[in-house]
């Protein structure tokens, strides 16, 4: 299947306990999550978390999330724990949210990205979890493939990512814990809770008004602004080119009828002069098969080879639908074609 040289281990005991002594020794280890397939390492060494940084071609500055095993393991990586963080745990964790919070000082930089805070999720897979607990240590996890591509939502996904790389050369995860395909299929939210009101940093299936509705407060979207011009980013994706497919990618957004009418368009004048088209087209109002189908359409259409994709996009009023445009426009390179 691949000449990937990764050991793989399978999702039950034997396979978790052996994956959990690579992370122990300081290795790397590609595992499934609810959202994506994460690359992790133990967050406090600081060497295994910079081959993460090295294995995925990820610029420094960008900070990976710190998933933990269970709600009471976030006093190891932050000093104090304020009460809307407790309510925000107590609501959406397990699950698809990161918090963003002071670090305490043993959190090392490199894990942070340099920042004085850290993102903490506690992820909503047993798999993920009973990893987590094997090891010992919180897992510093950014999304399991090259910097820039589409976030791996399956195994297969991993191991074609990384196909012919070596684990002794730096270019490889040393392990692979083959779990089943994630359930929600984009990364969690972000938020940022040392921010007055807190903020989406990015958008994902927990929404603002999720989030809102549970502190009493309007939590800023991330809709609204993403911070300050040249800030260090505090949260994943904030900065760099991120879920670019092989192909040159086009959003259309418009009413449906004159969508599917433009693709159309732009699919017969293409194909004309010998160009291979793909079509991403969702259906409306289902945003949760959006979420879950986006980064493997794409990755799709990367294996078929074709030339450009052209992308409907999706109502941005809806928060999970905001969330999946987010990807789709950072993955077109913010290439939009309005009708």
């Amino acid at each position: 299947m691949t000449s990937m040289t990764s050991q793989i281990f399978e999702p039950n005991g034997e396979g978790i306990q052996a994956a959990a002594a690579v992370l122990r020794r300081g290795g790397i280890v590609a595992f499934p999550t609810e959202t994506v397939y994460g690359l992790g390492a133990d967050a406090f060494n600081e060497e295994a978390v910079r081959r993460i940084y090295a294995v995925k071609g990820r610029p420094a500055d960008n900070p990976s999330i710190v998933h933990i095993a269970r709600a009471s393991d976030i006093g190891l990586l932050t000093p104090a724990v304020a009460p809307d963080v407790v309510r925000l745990a107590d609501a959406f964790w397990p699950g698809p949210l990161t918090m963003i919070v002071e670090k305490r000082p043993e959190v090392p930089g490199v894990t942070t990205g340099g920042l004085a805070t850290v993102g903490v999720r506690l992820p909503d897979s047993d798999i993920a979890r009973a990893l987590i607990r094997a090891a010992g240590s919180p897992v510093a996890a950014p999304s399991a493939n090259p910097s820039g591509r589409p976030s791996p939502t399956a195994a297969a996904h991993v191991l074609a990512d990384f196909e012919g790389a070596r684990p002794g050369a730096g270019l490889a995860p040393d392990a692979v814990l083959r779990g089943p395909d994630c359930r929600i299929g984009i990364e969690s939210t972000v938020v940022d809770m040392t921010a007055s009101p807190p903020a989406v940093l990015r958008p994902g299936y927990v929404t603002a008004y999720d989030l809102s509705n549970v502190l009493g407060v309007d939590v800023t979207d991330a809709r609204e602004g993403g911070g300050e011009e040249g800030a260090a980013p505090k949260a994943p994706g904030m900065k760099y080119r991120h879920y670019a497919p092989e192909a040159e990618m086009l959003v259309i957004e418009g009413a449906r009828e004159k969508v599917e009418s433009e693709i159309g368009r732009l699919k017969t004048l293409n194909e004309g002069i010998g160009r291979r088209v793909g079509v991403m087209l969702f259906e409306e109002e289902a945003y949760m098969r959006a979420a879950h189908d986006f980064f493997a359409r794409l990755r799709a259409l990367d294996r078929e080879g074709v030339d450009l994709i052209l992308a409907g996009a999706l109502p941005m009023a809806d928060g999970l639908g905001f969330a999946v445009m987010n990807r789709m426009m950072k993955a077109a390179g913010y290439n939009i074609v309005k009708v």
